[in-house]
């Protein structure tokens, strides 16, 4: 199946994403909550006049009900981009599952698995795409 690329209404809000967590790591640098940095970088996105939802439910579908089995994005960033920030000492094969799995249950294609906790914020950005 070949790539299909991204709209560039969506390379625009990555841009943005990338950008305010940078502003935010400038800011309060590592150590502290992944909560702070969720909800600091939820008012730098919202200061540039972005929609960002915190905390979104995802429901399981199995068969013909839906779970609700707690699931939750971090943030949504314009309704396009799941992030998931996270304060850690280092990122792992299991926040790349958890970013894939958020992103295919909401039936998104662009996430960034963020972590905070890293002397360079570039260190701490993974961009993924399916």
């Amino acid at each position: 199946m070949p790539f299909k690329p991204l709209p560039a209404k969506v390379e625009k809000l990555a841009e943005a994403v990338v950008d305010a967590a940078l502003t935010v790591h400038e800011a309060l640098g590592p150590g502290l909550l992944e909560s702070v940095y969720e909800a600091a970088l939820a008012e730098e996105l919202r200061s540039r006049g972005i929609q960002v939802r915190t905390q979104v439910p995802i429901p399981v579908k199995y068969r013909n009900a839906k779970l609700d089995i707690g699931f939750r994005i971090d943030l949504l960033v314009g309704g396009q981009i799941v992030v998931e920030a996270k304060s850690v000492e280092a990122l792992h094969p299991v926040h790349e599952a958890q970013l894939l799995t958020h992103m295919k249950l909401s039936g998104r294609r662009l996430g960034f698995l963020i972590n905070f906790n890293v002397h360079r914020i570039k260190d701490g950005i993974r961009r993924m795409i399916l």
